[in-house]
């Protein structure tokens, strides 16, 4: 998956006013290139905002993997780094690799609990570097047309809420 992050300026009534003012929110977008993120949050935003509104910039973001949340509380999303510890056959010393994950989570302690339950299928040893909030409002996976998009969930998402 390439994942762009978008970031969309549109204008928004400021609250007891008739003023307007410009608002910049970020959207993660799966996509090929550049050309389709822009396509496909210009698609995704137009039902939402009424008016005008401009895509200011894209830029390639490096995620590993998403961890989506269908609990409604979860809306916020988290930037978290995870370093794989291996041991190097050869000299026998602890080698890190970073990774970065995208969490949905209701909060800080909501994120970690999330991670390290999605983290439960891998056999690698890992250790949390990070874990900040980001300004991501939504995230926007590649979906083909006509066709039920499932999520990959955290585990025991669907069973929590039931």
């Amino acid at each position: 998956m390439n994942w762009f992050e978008c970031k969309v300026i549109y204008e928004k009534p400021v609250e007891n006013s008739a003023a307007m003012k410009k608002v910049p929110e970020l959207y993660l977008v799966d996509a090929l290139s550049f050309t389709e993120a822009e396509a496909r949050i210009i698609e995704e935003m137009t039902p939402f905002i009424t008016g005008s509104f401009e895509v200011s910039d894209i830029k390639r973001a490096k995620y590993n993997e998403l961890f989506f949340s269908d609990e409604e509380a979860a809306d916020r999303w988290f930037k978290c780094k995870v370093y794989f510890i291996i041991l190097d056959e050869k000299t026998g010393k602890e080698k890190k690799t970073a990774n970065n994950f995208l969490v949905q989570a209701s909060d800080l302690r909501d994120a970690v609990k999330k991670l390290d339950e999605g983290m439960k299928g891998s056999m690698m040893d890992y250790v949390i570097a990070s874990i900040a909030e980001t300004a991501i409002m939504d995230v926007y996976p590649f979906k083909v047309p006509g066709e039920k998009n499932d999520l990959p969930e955290f585990p025991g998402a669907a069973e929590q809420n039931a």
